[in-house]
């Protein structure tokens, strides 16, 4: 816990730093929620084909899920929330001449398992 999954346009592929926003945003979060850094876990998914809007190829986008372990407040998911979009929007290089909407989701997880093997 945290998972983390990043949906993002291919064509943006050359300039989102993924790497850069999950190191920047591991511990940012962890010290908002009072996770563990090694328990941080990030994924990163290319969005090959999406319509978004009115389907032009100026289109682009980033969504970012980011599920928690339930029992924090509202308040604090919207810190979450705010703190994620502006990680986010730092690591998206300009110049791209796409119109980019950038968004992210804060939710619980609904029932969670975990096994670390040593191997």
């Amino acid at each position: 816990m945290p998972q983390i999954t990043v949906d993002y346009s291919v064509a943006l592929t050359s300039a989102f730093d993924r790497r850069g926003f999950a190191l920047a945003l591991h511990p940012s979060v962890a010290e908002l929620i009072g996770s563990a850094l090694p328990d941080f876990k990030t994924r990163f998914r290319p969005i090959t084909e999406a319509v978004i809007g009115t389907g032009e190829d100026t289109e682009a986008m980033v969504h970012v899920d980011l599920a928690i372990l339930p029992g924090r407040d509202a308040e604090l998911k919207t810190r979450l929330g705010d703190l994620a979009l502006a990680l986010l929007c730092d690591h998206i290089k300009p110049g791209t001449g796409l119109n980019t909407q950038v968004t992210v989701e804060v939710r619980d997880i609904a029932s969670y398992h975990k096994r670390v093997l040593a191997l």
